[in-house]
C-alpha cells in the first residue's frame, strides 16, 4: 500500500508537467499584458503632451502674428 502503482506516478507526473506549462504559459501572457498596457498608458500620455504643445503653438502663432493691413489705394 505504501508503494504507488507506475501508473498513477506516471498520470501524477504527466499532470505536473501540464500544470507547470499551463502556470508559465499564464505567467508569459500575464507579462505581456503588462508590458501591453504600460506601452499604451506611455502612448497616451505621449499624444496628450503633443496636443498640448501643437495647442500652445497654435495659440502663440495667432496672438503673435500681426494683422495685415491693406494698402491704401492711390
Amino acid at each position: 500500500m505504501a508503494e504507488q502503482s507506475t501508473q498513477r506516478i506516471s498520470a501524477e507526473n504527466n499532470f505536473m508537467k501540464t500544470q507547470t506549462q499551463s502556470l508559465a504559459r499564464n505567467r508569459i501572457t500575464s507579462e505581456l499584458d503588462s508590458i501591453a498596457h504600460q506601452r499604451d498608458v506611455n502612448m497616451a500620455r505621449q499624444r496628450y503632451q503633443r496636443l498640448e504643445k501643437e495647442a500652445a503653438e497654435r495659440q502663440a502663432a495667432s496672438v503673435a502674428a500681426p494683422k495685415k493691413r491693406k494698402k491704401p489705394v492711390l
